[in-house]
This record gives structure tokens, sequence and C-alpha cells, in this order.
């Protein structure tokens, strides 16, 4: 998997942009994740350098928060609902088609970087299920059989 290089420099230039005060620490990790779609190692030691504080700390607000992740995702990231409803319309199946179609299960990234696959609680869109959403794309009542057709267009750049 390709990951893009982590700019030290970009790294600081994001932290600078903040006052000095760890209360900042999350948002400036949430931009972190933003930039990077993780929060990377290099960035929390020069996080803990600024706020003068062990990567320890910083390390455990990192992982409290599901929103940020400390391993790489790839480029589009797929969130798949199984709450009640989604469950209840097939969750289950859908995220078995997608692991087979992408060879991932989920929490995992596939080999070329280019799709991540996470679970969810629920994505408030009961009424749409089974609910799938790729970079903020929601797709509704996906069947199995409309995967390969939205995965194809995707990794060609037609449904962004």
């Amino acid at each position: 998997m390709a990951l893009e290089a982590i700019s030290k420099q970009e790294i600081k230039s994001l932290i600078e942009s903040y006052e000095n005060d760890r209360r900042h620490a999350l948002r400036i990790m949430q931009d972190m994740q933003r930039i990077y779609n993780y929060v990377p190692r290099e960035g929390l030691e020069a996080l803990a350098e600024r706020f003068s504080c062990p990567v320890s700390s910083l390390y455990s607000l990192a992982t409290f928060y599901r929103a940020l992740s400390l391993k790489p995702k790839g480029k589009n990231v797929i969130k798949v609902c199984d709450g009640t409803a989604c469950h209840i319309r097939g969750s289950a199946n859908l995220i078995g088609s997608i692991g087979r179609e992408l060879d991932i299960a989920p929490g995992e990234t596939t080999e070329d970087g280019m799709f991540s696959l996470e679970l969810v609680n629920c994505l408030g869109s009961c009424a749409l299920a089974p609910v799938m959403v790729v970079n903020e794309k929601y797709y509704s009542k996906v069947s199995m059989g409309q995967l390969a057709g939205i995965f194809n267009k995707i990794r060609e750049g037609e449904d962004q």
C-alpha cells in the first residue's frame, strides 16, 4: 500500500496555526486525520513536543475517539451501517459482499490503499437501509449486485 510521505514541515505548520494550548490537541488531530486519513506518529510526536507532554497522553486521546485512526486508511473510506434497521434489511450480507469484492474485512484496507472498510452503529438514515457511505456520499438500499459498479466508478474517479 503506497502511503503519502508525511511532511514534518506541514505538520509543524498545522500545529503552529493553533495557539500553544493543549485544549486544541483534539482539533489538531482531527485536522491531521483529514489531511492524511489518519493521525501519523510524527504528528503525535510533534504535538507532544509543542505541548511539553508525553506522547502517551496524546495517544490515549487519539484512541478514545473512534473518528481518529492511528493506522493509515485507504483513499476511499467505506462506512457500512450495521444498526438495527440496516441489519434487518441485509447489512450483514452487504458487508460480506464488500469483503469478497475488495478482499478485505471490516477495519482493513485494500492492498493498493484504495479502499478501507468500517462498520458503524448508525448513520441516521434508517429509511435508506441498508446504507453505505463512501467519502461522505450516501448509497441507499444497496444491493450486492450494485457493488462492483460503484467501486469501479470510484476507482475511475467518476463517482466522487
